[in-house]
Order: structure tokens, then C-alpha cells, then sequence
């Protein structure tokens, strides 16, 4: 089975406490009875820290949709470069070796896309395959992995780049105090991630960390949902639109899936000992131990990658993976389960074997 052989994290400069960002919150917007009811949002997402593009005071200056996304394709190149290096120095391979990549976000707008960009930053090679995925917000992360093993079960001898990264903070709007408007602010960050993911007839040529196989994945999409998740295009940039159902839909339909994905490999779920969850939140971590029933303990690498720095949208769950190859060099006969949902409203879940 292909295997996930190295994972690479990086964020912007700007890091920025959430009592500065709840005080900046104040002082952008007016003083209204409702923005005051909805300012315990900020204690509530239980983040005490992001990483943003720009320092708060950028935020508070007006700027057109046009200079917004040229930052998103400088920053996002910028983090790209970074990553993607980063990941070829751990993984103890030149960044020619990638065969395929697959360039995921859903924060900004280029073309040609970055990862064709990338390439006259970084010496990779000339026929690499370019796979860029737009639109899927949260659950591109758990895609890039899903697709990449498709990709990698045709081709075994094949080194796949995943690449993702989202620039959250640049939708921020200074006219947009809605509820989903608000809760975007106390809730997401910006970030970056590489995944190198090798097929079954590539050596192991390190053993810094843990390499666990992709069994198969299981994408759903549902129906009804178009509304629940997603951006508003407007000539200001994007506006983001958050449903106050997702958790409910979390609780109801992801148990469902889960099982179905593991009844298709034989698998119960008191032997998943690995919860690798995308942390859209924390009501939806929550959402998640109600509905999975387990104890929210077991989703404390989630829950710390929130507190740190936020939701990244598709980022995120790299960030959390991080921290699982970290820590579970040793473990070996071990299954896991990394799963994220974003607009459609669609759930991506891949199942993790610890060989």
C-alpha cells in the first residue's frame, strides 16, 4: 500500500494572541448589542493563538479584492517554497524526485495555479505531473491524501507532493460583522503543509518518524447541504458562510461513514487507536467524540493543533498528522483514522495503517 513518508509544516510571520485579535475586533467594528452578544465567540473556539499573513493593523486598513489576491499568491508562493524544501531535507530526497503534485487550496485565486509557480522557484522536475484542487476548503486535506493514494496504486514506483496552502485571514472584511463573519475571526489562521506520500516499490530510505500506509479512503458528498459551508465571491474578496449546523450534521452523518469504511477492510472501530481529525473546531471535535463515542481526550493532538493555530482550513489536519508521525515511531499493527469535511458539505476519510 502506498505509505505517508514524511510531513513538513510552516506558517506566516505575524502571531497573534486571541485577546489581541478580540480587541482588535472591537475596535474595527461598532460597539452594536449585536456584536456584544456575539463576542464570547472568542472564548468559546478555545484558540489562543494564530499565525496571519499580516499584522492586525493591515487588517483594519481598506483594500480591493485585486491587492488581496496578489498577496495571497506572493504569501502562498513564499510558504510553498518553504514547506516543499523543508519536507526534501527531512524526507532525504532533491525536490526533482517528486513525480506528481498535488496542490490544494481554496483561500485565493491564480493562474497559472501555484504549484505551476512553484516550479521556477524550486529546482523539481521538468514533466512532475501537476494536480491543483480548488474548492474543497477543509476537506482538501484528507483529499490531497485520498487522491494521491489513488494516484499511487497505479503507479508504485511514484513519489507524490501534496502541497496545501490557506490564507484564511485574507477574507476577513471590515464590513462583514455577521455571526459567520465574526466567528471566521476568532476561529481561523493561515498556514502551510507538504506531504510526500511514496508507492509500494519505493524504499525507505529514513526512519525518522513513523511511515504509516493508506489503506483506502471513503469521499461523500451530501445531499442538501450546498448552503452549510463555503464563499461568497463579492467585489471585496471572499466572505465566508458557516451554517450553525455543522456540528449537528457531524454527530448525525459521520458515524454512518466511518463504519462503512471500515466494515469495507474488516476493521472495528475499538481497533482504530490513531483519531487523526481536521479540528474545524471545537464544537465540531466535540461533535465528533459524540458521534464516533469516544472520549474527547482521544482527540488532543486535534484539539492542541486548534489552540495553536487555529483552523487552516485544508492546512490543518497536516499540522495534526504532524504530530501523530511524531510520536508513534513505535507502534507498529496500529490503525488510524484521518478524516476532514469542507463545502458540498462532504466528508474525506482515509483509513491508517502503523506497519
Amino acid at each position: 500500500m502506498p505509505r505517508i513518508a514524511g510531513v513538513a509544516t510552516a506558517t506566516p510571520p505575524h502571531k497573534i494572541d486571541q485577546q489581541s485579535i478580540q480587541s482588535f475586533v472591537r475596535n474595527v467594528f461598532d460597539q452594536t448589542e449585536h456584536l456584544k452578544r456575539l463576542m464570547p465567540v472568542f472564548e468559546n473556539a478555545k484558540v489562543q493563538e494564530r499565525y496571519f499573513t499580516n499584522d492586525l493593523d493591515w487588517y483594519g486598513s481598506k483594500h480591493t479584492f485585486t491587492e488581496i489576491n496578489d498577496l495571497y499568491i506572493k504569501t502562498s508562493l513564499d510558504l510553498c517554497e518553504e514547506v516543499t524544501t523543508r519536507l526534501a531535507d527531512q524526507c532525504e530526497i532533491k525536490t526533482t524526485d517528486f513525480d506528481v503534485i498535488f496542490f490544494i487550496s481554496t483561500t485565493g485565486l491564480s493562474t497559472p495555479s501555484i504549484d505551476a509557480r512553484l516550479f521556477n522557484r524550486l529546482r523539481l522536475n521538468p514533466h512532475i505531473k501537476r494536480i491543483p484542487i480548488f474548492g474543497l476548503g477543509c476537506a482538501g486535506g484528507a483529499a490531497g491524501l485520498a487522491r494521491a493514494h489513488d494516484y499511487l496504486k497505479a503507479y508504485p514506483t511514484h513519489r507524490a507532493l501534496i502541497v496545501t496552502v490557506e490564507l484564511c485571514s485574507l477574507a476577513f472584511q471590515r464590513n462583514d460583522a455577521s455571526k459567520s463573519g465574526i466567528i471566521s475571526v476568532a476561529l481561523f489562521g493561515d498556514g502551510a503543509a507538504a506531504c510526500l506520500m511514496v508507492g509500494d516499490h519505493v524504499p525507505r530510505n529514513h526512519q525518522k518518524w513513523a511511515q504509516p500506509s493508506t489503506l483506502g479512503s471513503l469521499s461523500t458528498i451530501y445531499p442538501d447541504t450546498e448552503e452549510v459551508m463555503g464563499w461568497r465571491v463579492t467585489d471585496k474578496g471572499f466572505q465566508v458562510q458557516l451554517s450553525k449546523n455543522i456540528p449537528n450534521i457531524v454527530t448525525s452523518l459521520v458515524k454512518p461513514n466511518v463504519t462503512e469504511i471500515l466494515s469495507g477492510h474488516e476493521i472495528s472501530m475499538n481497533q482504530i487507536s490513531h483519531f487523526v481529525m481536521h479540528p474545524g473546531g471545537m464544537k465540531v471535535l466535540e461533535a465528533y467524540s459524540n458521534g464516533l463515542e469516544i472520549p474527547l481526550d482521544r482527540l488532543k493532538h486535534s484539539i492542541e493543533t486548534l489552540q495553536n493555530f487555529g483552523n487552516m482550513s485544508s492546512a490543518t489536519v497536516y499540522f495534526v498528522l504532524k504530530k501523530f508521525l511524531e510520536t508513534t515511531k513505535d507502534q507498529t499493527n496500529e490503525y488510524g483514522l484521518l478524516a476532514s469535511l469542507g463545502p458540498g458539505f462532504g466528508s474525506e476519510l482515509v483509513l491508517l495503517k502503523w506497519d
